[in-house]
């Protein structure tokens, strides 16, 4: 059976660092806090109107190939993983290929939020086992800090998320000591506000849906602000933390599990597990739920906060670069987030 396997990864993150202290001068929170709910120090901002997300992931991109020995030339897919992208449409994945100068390759742009890098892993995976492509570069890359409320209103998101991106190179595997294994995804819509964007934008709609026309609002599904919407500031990203952790806390488990059952191995067989860098609690939750070593786990979002579709790939490498994940290691990526939506993929080095 083709098999498909990473062959290159890079990453980049913005050179401004913003610590909780930082944050303490413009909203109502403080360092401890922060990091006793979050487990978070600081993290990282890009240079607005300099850099957006598509040109992280596009820094990020290069850095795979050359690690992988490709050129522009030798990618024929694109998959690119954010929940904030520079246009609302088109999405970053063209964006992609035209600052690569990749050829006229396909573009698939992934929406599932802290999933995404999974969700894309295994998109990408499928492809390369169907034979379809063998070069395809998966990006995540989050611009976070531009849609943030910086008020002490908006203190409970904004403290835990920052900027930065990551992407890999999957090429067909040459042998059977480095391979993704398989994934695995999930997902339950019951509960999608309690972690949602319920509304970016689109004021303009508020006059043209309800007064030039006559329709009622709620017939666009969100796509208007209603008077509702902006009194309750449905604009800016809101979080019900304690509905987000319990459900975490159970799926995030289910999920390792199932890969490890899947391919037969136990938890004490695991080298590493790197999980979508959500909040350390919840990691810590985790690793003690499944009886782990501190060996065992890969944890930095005290450095960089919650990068959403990036923080997989950037812990991933970082785990690397520092020798925590060396060739033929078992290797378990997971997340969790918005949607509610979770995953995993089990990897052999």
């Amino acid at each position: 059976m083709l098999r498909s396997k990473v062959a290159g990864i890079g990453i980049y993150l913005p050179e401004k660092v913003v610590t909780n202290h930082d944050l303490e001068r413009v909203m109502d929170t403080s360092d401890e806090w922060i990091q006793e709910r979050t487990g978070i120090r600081e993290r990282r901002y890009a240079k607005k109107h300099e850099e957006s997300t598509s040109t992280m992931g596009a820094i990020a991109a290069r850095r795979a190939m050359d690690d992988a020995g490709l050129e522009p030339a030798d990618i024929d897919f694109v998959i690119f993983a954010t929940l904030s992208p520079d246009y609302f449409f088109p999405g970053c994945g063209v964006l992609l290929q035209r600052a690569l100068k990749l050829g006229d390759v396909g573009a698939l742009d992934v929406r599932n939020q802290c999933s995404g890098f999974i969700y894309g892993l295994s998109v990408a995976d499928q492809f390369i086992r169907s034979g379809m492509y063998k070069n395809i570069l998966l990006v995540g890359a989050e611009f976070h800090s531009a849609g943030l409320d910086f008020t002490t209103r908006g203190r409970n998101v904004t403290v835990i998320f920052g900027d930065g991106a990551g992407a890999l190179v999957l090429q067909p595997a040459g042998d059977q000591d480095s391979m993704i294994l398989s994934t695995h995804l999930h997902s339950n819509g019951a509960q999608a506000e309690a972690l949602a964007y319920i509304n970016p934008g689109c004021h303009g709609g508020v006059h043209l849906g309800t007064e030039r026309f006559g329709y009622p609002n709620q017939e666009f599904g969100g796509a208007f602000l209603t008077q509702k919407m902006i009194e309750n500031e449905d604009y800016y990203p809101n979080m019900d933390g304690q509905a987000v952790f319990k459900s975490a806390v159970v799926k995030f488990p289910e999920v390792i599990l199932e890969a490890l059952d899947a391919n037969g191995f136990q938890v004490s067989d695991l080298d590493m597990l790197i999980p979508h860098q959500a909040n350390l609690r919840i990691s810590q939750f985790i690793q003690k739920k499944l009886g782990l070593r501190d060996d065992q786990v890969y944890n930095n979002i005290m450095r960089y906060g919650n990068t959403t579709a990036a923080s997989i790939p950037i812990a991933l490498y970082e785990a690397v670069q520092e020798g925590k994940v060396k060739k033929s290691n078992l290797v378990c990526l997971a997340s969790f987030g918005s949607g509610f939506t979770w995953g995993s993929a089990l990897i052999k080095w």
